[in-house]
């Protein structure tokens, strides 16, 4: 079993930046990678950025160049590191986590992040 806690949104002006954190307690060592996944009313949730127990890193279109997803391992965190933020960045923000050996998926409660123009 994984846990997970999200914090650091809060309110920023456009321009401004923020650092997500989502810490991770449990059976940490059955995580094989770790995604932030946002999600606004009237819309789907989608991938924002993902990394695996490699260090594989992947981002979605909207936030390369502006987003980074990083991980202290000794600490069992994982960090999304928002800069140059966008009115359309405002969402709630979930870490999850995906089960090296089962389809079994974790989430956090979220963090609200909203970006004023």
């Amino acid at each position: 079993q994984v846990q997970l806690v999200e914090s650091g949104g809060g309110l920023v002006q456009a321009g401004g930046s923020l650092r997500l954190s989502c810490a991770a307690s449990g059976t940490t060592s059955i995580i094989n990678a770790i995604g932030w996944y946002r999600q606004v009313p009237g819309k789907q949730r989608e991938l924002v950025a993902r990394i695996t127990s490699g260090g594989s890193t992947n981002y979605a279109d909207s936030v390369k160049g502006r987003f980074a997803i990083s991980r202290d391992n000794a600490k069992n965190m994982v960090y999304l590191q928002m800069n140059s933020l966008k009115p359309e960045d405002t969402a709630v923000y979930n870490c999850n986590a995906e089960s090296r050996f089962t389809t079994t998926r974790y989430w956090g409660q979220g963090t609200q992040v909203t970006v004023s123009s």
